[in-house]
């Protein structure tokens, strides 16, 4: 939100008051509040008819400081976003002339009455700072509002990232972001999942913690600093130190919550039904047949929302018409070794049983009269669970469990973007201008506890699209509504890399786009997005009026989605490996080349390309053509799908490349182990058993690698130890026959294990 006219001068409706000087403070053993009116204070008089900030720095994790400003120090009527206070040490040091507060590495300096100012430092070297008049305390005269403002400087070269899933440019200097979940696609400037949290290649990240919609103007309305505000008396956010992408993301993680693992099984292929084409019982069996016939894994079958009766959702009950006998399916498509999951959201349409049993009960978000809040928005009638009554989630949660005895795996939570606002009132009283995000959490919350309850918290995985602060905590998340184009294909990566950068850690979107529009999606797009759906942590194929088999478009589309299935199914060892431990430590799986090449400028730039772990660079491809600019890192690169397809480069470079249908960029680090199993038939399978251990350019010395099994706990180890162009290699906790695949210079050389062991001379 901007609130003034240039640099010099407010806008005329707003009247800013800011801390001019810290005049006073307080101390204790874990936190600081400094007292800062908004004038100079020379003599007794100026301490009347006058206005304070006050500035409370708090530390709940180490390396993260907090800050609240308070200028009325009035209550709010929930919901708060979780915070683990981990309680650290912190070291406070006062003088006559400067005040500092300390957690880890991280340093908030503030001058004692002088012109007020607040810097953040690790040591000696100042990683963001309020000045004079950043923070305000503003009141708009034409509406009677009154917001809380702060700005923190960004330096020269300085890259701004993060925000939650955003579709347009993935650096976000120059953006204005308004942190306020919207069911807006994702070729629009609004977002399903909105993380008011950004991080910085400048060492430190920021989390503002309130769930109210909070305005953005990120090197915009002040070009050399990032402004966040919200309407309110107070605002609250925390300064993270890293200094590396990875470490930020650590310390927000424990600060918000980390992320659980997903089962194996969810990282194989889903199908799905698609949104408004014709299913039915028949339809369902034969596209699971189909997959079989054309020899292509399917690990996941999805029902989307005609499982149940249109003007209907989400009742919760099968449309018996089209699906008789609902058990007995799932048991059929059990029976073939693929998981169930459907498609449910937590708005409840009029003619559905379940309203008249939630009206009945008081289960759902009223207006001020009484009344249901009801539009005929999506279903005829819409009611919104009201999930701040506990009675209510019980009750919903109910229906989830009918479904689960029945035989379903997981749910796919759809919507929670569209709550209500104006003229809404929840069970608990919760303010719903603060409600309206945090819904979201709510909602999948419910849906994750059900499953966790019902089937182990091991196997809980949900598939939603909207999401807020905390919300990595129930994965899975996939991208909304995309378009089936070229464009929107690359909108959608700029989302996820977003979006994976802003505390998430698994990301997945609809192969082929959504949004067909009068046609089907081309098959070239069709395959292209294959391509980079199954290299994305988790895959699904989905449209809204086209079926999505690969038959249904030209053989060659068969050819490849068999081909990234098993490429992906093989990959396993390592994907489910990477994930946990990236899980555990607050990190994603996919992510930006920045985060693994923080050395390398160029790499904080891009945004058409990715890490897939910390191993394997992916760069889909984007356009009818075939052609890829790729920009490869200093290092030895070799594909992972063609053995002579090797990149030696010296100080980093870009490449022009053309790739086959078949084919993109895939590409494995120098001194990289790449365990993997081809025999692979679905995602689930003992990660240490028949290994094909690949060694990639392996350097001088020793390098090891774990792999995981099937509960993402260390269960095996691979160790290589080079000495000029002998290569020792020894396993640990391996089963069955393992081989060694050696690539160095383009040249692959095979060895058996002996035992654990194997040498291997070049």
């Amino acid at each position: 939100m901007k609130f003034t006219n240039g640099y010099w001068l407010d806008r005329p409706q707003y009247q800013i008051e800011s801390p001019r000087e810290v005049f006073d403070y307080r101390q204790t053993d874990k936190q600081l509040t400094l007292y800062a009116p908004f004038k100079f204070i020379h003599e007794r008089g100026d301490e009347l008819n006058l206005g304070m900030s006050t500035i409370d720095l708090t530390s709940p994790v180490e390396g993260v400081i907090g800050v609240k400003l308070t200028h009325f120090d009035q209550d709010t009527h929930g919901p708060a976003y979780h915070i683990n206070n981990q309680n650290p040490d912190v070291t406070i040091t006062t003088s006559d002339d400067e005040l500092t507060f300390t957690s880890g590495d991280l340093t908030a300096r503030i001058p004692f009455q002088t012109a007020f100012q607040l810097d953040f430092l690790h040591g000696d070297h100042l990683l963001t700072q309020s000045l004079d008049k950043a923070q305000g305390v503003i009141h708009d005269k034409s509406t009677n509002t009154d917001y809380m403002r702060e700005q923190l400087n960004v330096g020269v070269e300085d890259k701004v990232y993060g925000l939650g899933e955003r579709f347009g440019n993935f650096i976000k200097n120059g953006q204005e972001v308004r942190i306020d979940n919207q069911d807006g696609g994702t070729a629009s400037e609004q977002s399903y999942k909105n993380i008011p949290f950004y991080l910085t290649d400048a060492g430190y990240g920021v989390f503002v913690d309130q769930p109210q919609p909070v305005d953005f103007e990120i090197t915009s309305e002040n070009v050399d600093r990032v402004q966040f505000s919200t309407e309110g008396q107070s605002l609250q956010y925390y300064v993270i130190y890293g200094p590396t992408p990875q470490e930020i993301l650590h310390r927000y993680t424990e600060l918000t919550g980390k992320t659980q693992l997903p089962p194996a099984w969810s990282f194989g292929l889903w199908l799905t039904t698609s949104f408004t084409t014709d299913y039915s019982e028949a339809t369902v069996m034969k596209f699971i047949d189909g997959m079989k016939d054309h020899d292509i894994p399917l690990d996941v079958f999805h029902f989307d929302c005609f499982w149940q009766k249109g003007f209907e959702w989400s009742n919760m009950e099968w449309d018996r018409d089209e699906f008789p006998d609902p058990e007995g399916l799932i048991k059929k498509i059990h029976d073939r070794g693929i998981k169930v999951c459907v498609w449910i959201n937590p708005y409840i349409a009029q003619k559905g049983k379940m309203f008249a049993e939630g009206k009945e009960k008081g289960y759902f978000v009223k207006r001020e009269d009484g009344n249901i809040w009801q539009w005929d928005l999506w279903q005829a009638g819409n009611a919104f669970v009201d999930f701040t009554n506990p009675d209510a989630v019980k009750w919903y949660q109910g229906k989830l469990q009918a479904l689960i005895d029945m035989g379903v795996d997981c749910f796919k939570t759809d919507f929670g973007e569209r709550i209500p606002v104006d003229d809404a009132v929840f069970f608990d009283g919760s303010d719903p201008k603060r409600e309206h995000n945090y819904y979201t959490l709510q909602y999948n919350q419910a849906v994750f506890d059900t499953l966790a309850a019902a089937k182990g918290e091991d196997e809980a995985v949900v598939f939603a699209r909207s999401a807020t602060v905390g919300s990595q905590k129930f994965p899975v998340h996939w991208g909304g509504d995309a378009l089936s184009t070229f464009k929107n294909m690359a909108d959608t990566l700029h989302g996820g890399l977003s979006f994976l950068s802003s505390g998430f850690a698994f990301w997945s979107h609809d192969i082929g786009g959504f949004e067909d529009g009068p046609d089907t999606p081309t098959a070239d797009l069709y395959k292209r997005w294959t391509q980079f759906g199954l290299l994305s942590s988790h895959s699904r194929y989905h449209g809204s009026n086209v079926y999505r088999v690969p038959w249904n478009f030209d053989d060659e589309a068969v050819e490849n989605t068999r081909k990234f299935v098993n490429l992906k199914l093989s990959l396993m060892p390592y994907l489910y490996t990477q994930a946990a431990h990236n899980t555990a430590y607050g990190n994603p799986l996919m992510r930006p080349m920045w985060f693994d090449f923080m050395a390398d400028r160029t790499a904080h730039t891009l945004d058409n390309q990715y890490m897939l772990g910390s191993q394997i660079l992916v760069a889909p491809v984007f356009n009818h053509e075939g052609h890829v600019n790729l920009y490869l890192p200093a290092g030895k690169w070799t594909s992972i799908i063609n053995d002579d397809e090797v990149y030696d480069i010296q100080d980093g470079k870009w490449l022009s490349l053309d790739y086959g249908e078949l084919d993109l960029p895939v590409l494995a680090r120098e001194n990289t182990i790449l365990l993997r199993n081809p025999q692979a038939v679905h995602a689930d399978y003992d990660f240490t058993k028949d290994l094909d251990i690949h060694l990639y350019d392996m350097h001088e010395g020793t390098t090891t690698v774990a792999v995981v099994n099937q509960q993402g706990q260390d269960a095996g180890q691979v160790t290589v130890d080079r000495h000029d162009n002998e290569l020792q290699v020894t396993t640990t906790g391996l089963t069955g026959n393992a081989t060694v695949l050696v690539h160095e210079n383009g040249q692959v050389t095979k060895a058996a294990l002996t035992g654990d062991s194997a040498t291997i001379t070049l």
